[in-house]
């Protein structure tokens, strides 16, 4: 399952985030991982989330991106939520080749795991490939 948190630059979906970890620490039973790039966000979270950042795994661009949540899926059958913040300082900004990734990810966790990630665009710029991930 795909979630997707859109928005301009200050808009607040970080912080969204960040109470959407912090929530899921207390109600879920197995574990979450939050995906970033540098330390925005490892501060403000549990330490029981599995924080990891790309440039410490050298990922860049979106067939690295599912290369890593799939490897974390297929190492730990117990992941619930996969927490992506700044998914566009990570992969870049090709709409496309993000929606690709969406639907390969969608398939990938179906409703076992959840992927949120964090987009810093306004939905109007968002082809339907991204779209249709919006909740």
């Amino acid at each position: 399952m795909i979630k997707l948190i859109t928005g301009k630059k200050g808009t607040g979906k970080t912080k969204i985030l960040i109470d959407m970890i912090n929530d899921a620490v207390k109600s879920t039973n197995g574990s979450l991982v939050c995906i970033e790039k540098g330390e925005t966000v490892r501060r403000s979270i549990s330490y029981k989330v599995r924080w990891c950042d790309v440039e410490q795994f050298n990922i860049s661009g979106y067939e690295a991106v599912y290369g890593f949540v799939a490897g974390m899926l297929a190492g730990n059958y117990d992941i619930k939520e996969v927490f992506v913040d700044g998914i566009f300082r990570i992969g870049g900004r090709d709409y496309e080749e993000f929606g690709k990734t969406l639907e390969k990810l969608d398939k990938l966790t179906g409703d076992d795991t959840a992927v949120v990630f964090t987009v810093s665009a306004d939905e109007s710029e968002l082809p339907e490939s991204v779209k249709q991930f919006i909740k």
